[in-house]
């Protein structure tokens, strides 16, 4: 696919996304969805990929979805939003199978949409200045993206339902103290910050990181029987991985391992 709004990048492992609609403050419109979707399914079967890295270009992270798309101009028949969302449906699931990290450095607001992809990454890192929102409600809309799903799980059911029904603006602080986000950090220091740690995330045991990934999504929807059973298969999977003897020999030898993703 020739990328038309998304700025891709390959560096040490990590290939970074970059939202690129700064005029728009990156909202998304179906070509952007679909040429982030297709990166991620592309570092899916690339082994030289072993961590992502999704941030936006400009001053914002991802405002949601491109209401000049989505809503005909002429005030004609209304469009049908569930063909819409079933685009990010796409995005949300490959991004949640990706057995590879994926990490969000979110540079400013991410709103509607723009929240809940963030959102849907494993470590969410903002600037200081960041802000995220659930503004579908402002528009008379419902939250989608997966936000219905993760956000209760991420800051409890109270605090969801009131971020859904309000649309209030949460700061990254905030979202940080919630346990909404993993960090903040001071907005000059973010990118620097954010690809140390993705380059930190792509010399780790990759098919480790796949199979914790994996137990964290089951953990949604297992009893404790069901998720201990699932321990113990993804753990015999670690166990046979060319990573896992290398890092028991390396501890045993009190040198830094080397991790080949394999």
């Amino acid at each position: 696919m020739d990328y038309q709004f998304v700025l891709r990048e390959v560096d040490g492992g990590v290939l970074t996304l970059t939202m690129n609609r700064p005029e728009v403050l990156n909202s998304c419109n179906r070509r952007m969805v679909a040429e982030l979707r297709d990166a991620i399914e592309g570092a899916a079967s690339d082994e030289t990929i072993r961590a992502v890295l999704l941030t936006g270009a400009g001053r914002a992270f991802c405002a949601g979805q491109d209401l000049a798309e989505a809503v005909p101009p002429d005030g004609s028949a209304a469009p049908d939003l569930g063909a819409v969302v079933e685009g990010y449906n796409a995005l949300i699931l490959g991004m949640r199978r990706l057995e590879k990290p994926v990490l969000a450095a979110v540079n400013g607001v991410a709103a509607g949409a723009g929240a809940n992809i963030a959102l849907a990454c494993d470590i969410v890192v903002a600037a200081e200045t960041a802000s995220f929102m659930q503004a579908f409600i402002k528009i008379g809309l419902i939250p989608d993206n997966g936000g219905t799903y993760v956000l209760p799980r991420l800051v409890g059911v109270a605090r969801a339902a009131a971020l859904m029904m309000l649309g209030d603006r949460v700061s990254a602080q905030q979202a940080r103290d919630w346990g909404m986000i993993y960090e903040t950090v001071a907005p000059p220091l973010l990118t620097d910050h954010c690809r140390e740690l993705a380059r930190r995330m792509a010399a780790q045991p990759t098919h480790a990181l796949g199979l914790i990934k994996r137990a964290l999504n089951a953990s949604y929807g297992n009893d404790l029987p069901a998720q201990l059973a699932l321990e113990a298969a993804l753990q015999r999977d670690a166990g046979r991985t060319a990573d896992y003897t290398e890092g028991v020999r390396a501890f045993q030898a009190k040198r830094p391992p080397t991790f080949r993703g394999r």
